[in-house]
């Protein structure tokens, strides 16, 4: 099938629509990013129109997809792979869910721990042995020494008995994972909880933190969508879907 000659681009002009090198076009072409090219006579690459909406489709794809997904999604549609090229695209948009929920649920986590200030008591000057945590904490010795094993707690050790001692910081920590487990949420998420609370200090700055990276999660979230129309209106073009 011929090609209009108004439908044809030359590399440098193709490079030129998004500001990337005739290098990367090639690349591209090579990686399935663009659909294949013909060439003339004498071996030159004949670039069209069609390649040009590929390029711009790439770059918003990948503004919410990434690169890494966007190649495979692209290099499906491009050797006639729709289901797995979709399968790529829903794959990515479950990721954000999955992310999402983990959010909401170390949110959630942390308006328990908010809502159960710390036991008032006096602040140990030594701290404070295993078996008065376990007592306070309302757990037994043996638990505690689960949870250091997963390293949720770090107590110090006397010098010469090897004791555990519980300062006042571990001691709150020793207090949120018991909290926590009682509303039954799964280890990593105590993790996360402790993590933040160690790097912060404060549990209002934590929450307020995550309500951030949910809302950065949202704006991800709408360029994504951005791609995927994009995508949509390649493949409706290209005679891919109806």
């Amino acid at each position: 099938m011929d090609i209009a000659p108004e439908d044809r681009l030359r590399a440098v002009d193709l490079a030129a629509t998004v500001g990337i090198s005739v290098q990367q076009v090639r690349n591209y072409v090579e990686l399935g990013v663009l659909p294949p090219v013909r060439r003339t006579a004498s071996g030159y690459r004949i670039f069209t129109t069609e390649h040009a909406r590929a390029l711009a489709v790439a770059r918003r794809l990948a503004e919410g997809h990434g690169w890494s997904r966007t190649r495979e999604i692209l290099a499906a549609v491009h050797r006639g792979d729709l289901p797995a090229a979709l399968a790529a695209l829903d794959g990515g948009h479950a990721e954000l869910n999955r992310e999402r929920a983990e959010i909401r649920r170390v949110l959630g986590a942390f308006e328990t721990v908010l809502a159960s200030p710390p036991q008032a008591r006096p602040a140990p000057r030594r701290g404070v042995r295993i078996g008065e945590v376990a007592a306070l904490v309302g757990v037994r010795t043996s638990q505690l020494r689960l949870w250091e094993e997963r390293e949720l707690l770090r107590p110090s050790r006397t010098p010469g008995t090897n004791y555990r001692v519980y300062d006042e910081a571990e001691l709150r920590a020793a207090q949120v994972i018991a909290l926590l487990r009682r509303g039954a949420y799964p280890f990593e998420i105590i993790e996360a909880v402790l993590g933040e609370l160690r790097s912060t200090g404060s549990a209002q700055r934590v929450r307020a933190e995550l309500a951030r990276r949910e809302q950065e999660l949202h704006a991800r979230s709408l360029r994504r969508l951005r791609g995927s129309a994009a995508l949509h209106d390649y493949l409706r073009g290209r005679g891919d879907v109806g």
